[in-house]
């Protein structure tokens, strides 16, 4: 457990640490997925192994507040507080700051986008790269925005999107005005961002937000690496691990994660 935000509970923070080297280590900061009314931070866990076993990341995965009981900004500050306290604690976990790499999947890759803006936003801590799994980037999308009518049939669909958008916001998904830094989508500048990744497949009800997020952030100057998955649904990787799109899905992210540490796999 670590110092939660103001005023708040404290925070679970779940460590995998490599073990390995003298040196400062870079970090991978996890946001799991769930809608962001489920999920804990132990989900994911043999992604973030490889990770540590093969970027030599220490991974920090965060069981933040959910919604409904936590609306935001209530899940955001856990996120937050985890990032201060990896660069206050950054001597004794031995961690290179200047490599803090951030990341999710579905809410979690939303909850990664958020936590770019805001620490861009407040100016605090540096955050080097942001790896987006399917992120779950607009509340429009289902709602006041109809989706391809390809996407959104196995696993997450509008009405899905529209619950966990809702309970997240504390009003209606698509509403004219949500709290300011909620939905990475409405945000106007989106420049100043670290470079990112974003991994979507082509049946996924993400699939246009997470492309026009891309395509956004490359027009403000921001690198962005888009892949699309064709024929892939919505955690595609996690229900058929074995199978060979998602085993090279994941070789995709990792190889996303070495290269933003200057490295190759």
């Amino acid at each position: 457990m670590i110092p939660g935000p103001p005023g708040a509970p404290e925070v679970l923070v779940q460590l995998i640490d490599p073990g390995a080297g003298d040196d400062r280590r870079p970090v991978f900061l996890h946001m799991h997925g769930g809608g962001f009314v489920a999920g804990s931070a132990g989900r994911n866990p043999a992604f973030l192994q490889t990770v540590a076993s093969e970027l030599g990341c220490v991974v920090a995965s965060v069981g933040y507040r959910l919604a409904p009981e936590t609306p935001f900004p209530g899940s955001l500050e856990d996120n937050y507080a985890a990032l201060r306290w990896l660069n206050r604690e950054a001597e004794r976990l031995r961690v290179d700051t200047d490599r803090i790499l951030i990341g999710g999947e579905s809410a979690g890759g939303g909850h990664a986008a958020m936590l770019a803006i805001a620490a861009r936003n407040r100016g605090e801590y540096r955050i080097a790269f942001q790896l987006l799994t399917y992120p779950m980037l607009d509340d429009r999308t289902g709602s006041s925005k109809a989706a391809a009518a390809h996407t959104g049939r196995v696993r997450w669909n509008a009405a899905s999107n529209r619950f966990g958008w809702s309970a997240l916001l504390g009003q209606p998904a698509g509403s004219d005005h949500p709290p300011e830094g909620a939905v990475p989508a409405r945000v106007e500048d989106l420049s100043g961002l670290p470079p990112a990744f974003i991994g979507v497949g082509g049946l996924d009800l993400f699939l246009e937000e997470d492309i026009d997020y891309a395509r956004r952030l490359t027009a403000a100057g921001v690198a962005a690496e888009l892949l699309v998955v064709p024929g892939a649904y919505h955690g595609f990787d996690v229900l058929a691990p074995e199978a060979g799109v998602s085993r090279r899905f994941r070789q995709a992210r990792l190889s996303a994660l070495a290269r933003a540490l200057g490295r190759t796999l």
